[in-house]
């Protein structure tokens, strides 16, 4: 039986890789009910972990307590004082690699992911492109818990049920008695956004089936203005931005029929719930290891390959590259509808 009874888990940000944690840590707890897991991450992301059995949620505070070098011995000295047996670093930046090491030296197991940068690099480069499938996020994951000594299985995932909606939630969304759709058309970068015009498109397809509620989701005041442009005039299509925290979101996601999504957070989100999701690529590819959990390939709708060749340009879309601008608009707008509406009857 492996000594190993508190394991200190390391995933600091962004939204989508710490919501991509979700369903390994999940399947961990459900197969490992004597082992504890403390996940030490943004403050921002404590609603993600909420409902996992033995799992104990450690806000860092970049801000003022765990900022700077100082900052990070006091975290350390922090975390020390849970008892903790090993770290499993799924992380691996700066900041998770001095407090994993300071561990390592008091003689705790560690184990870091590995993000096969140079497999990444040779997807993504304009010479000499190696274009196939890199390991899943999730699989690199589970390598890590592996080398702590501990086999975990995914393969018959487990979901919490859909959570039940608070008045509040139930103010802006109404009673369900429709197929709802959730959709999120921003990103991080602009190269992974499907045109406006061509999202309202969708929209506004969608809008025309009665049976179909359509939920917008985004942040912050220029997208929320986007949203409310795109909803404009359409009874059964509701802008949720600004209108319910993170954990009502959470909420409502969890009792949609189908997400559709870019290469973004909410796609994670929606699938470490499990969700059906159907994602849209633009500079980027899910051949880097992000399809969202437990989705097929099939749902995820790439930019033509035969028109822009050097696609995949970058792994997070951070990257610009000339005459690459309008990838996106090759991704049909009719391709889109009809793989949601077969989606919602399979």
């Amino acid at each position: 039986m492996s000594k190993i009874k508190h394991i200190l888990v390391f995933r600091l940000s962004a939204m989508g890789d710490v919501a991509m944690t979700v369903p390994v840590l999940r399947a961990f707890a459900a197969q490992y009910p004597d082992v504890r897991l403390t996940v030490v991450s943004r403050p921002f992301f404590k609603p993600f972990f909420d409902g996992i059995p033995n799992l104990d949620f450690f806000a860092i505070d970049l801000k003022e307590r765990h900022k700077g070098f100082l900052g990070l011995l006091r975290l350390y000295k922090d975390l020390k004082k849970l008892g903790i047996d090993a770290v499993a670093d799924l992380h691996n930046v700066l900041r998770s690699k001095i407090v994993r090491t300071l561990f390592a030296l008091a003689g705790k197991k560690t184990a870091f992911v590995d993000k096969d940068r140079a497999g990444k690099k040779a997807l993504t480069r304009a010479e000499n492109k190696v274009f196939k499938p890199l390991k899943p996020m999730t699989e690199r994951h589970k390598e890590v818990f592996r080398k702590l000594g501990f086999e975990i299985n995914l393969e018959n995932p487990v979901f919490p049920e859909k959570a039940n909606l608070s008045q509040e939630i139930l103010n802006v969304t109404g009673i369900k008695n429709k197929k709802w759709i959730g959709v999120a058309p921003f990103a991080q970068y602009e190269s992974k956004v499907y045109p406006q015009d061509m999202i309202q498109e969708v929209i506004d397809k969608l809008s025309e089936n009665q049976e179909y509620v359509v939920f917008l989701f985004g942040g912050g005041n220029k997208e929320t203005e986007i949203l409310k442009e795109l909803a404009k005039g359409k009874e059964n299509v509701i802008t949720v931005a600004g209108r319910l925290k993170l954990e009502e979101e959470i909420k409502l996601i969890s009792n949609l029929d189908l997400m559709l999504s870019m290469d973004s957070g909410n796609s994670h989100i929606a699938a470490m719930l499990g969700i059906k999701v159907i994602t849209l690529w633009g500079a980027t590819h899910p051949y880097a290891g992000f399809l969202p959990f437990n989705q097929e390939l099939s749902s995820a709708l790439t930019s033509d390959r035969e028109k822009y060749p050097l696609l995949p340009t970058s792994v997070y879309g951070n990257k610009k590259v000339e005459g690459y601008e309008d990838a996106m608009r090759s991704i049909p707008v009719e391709k889109v509808i009809t793989t949601i509406n077969d989606k919602l009857r399979g």
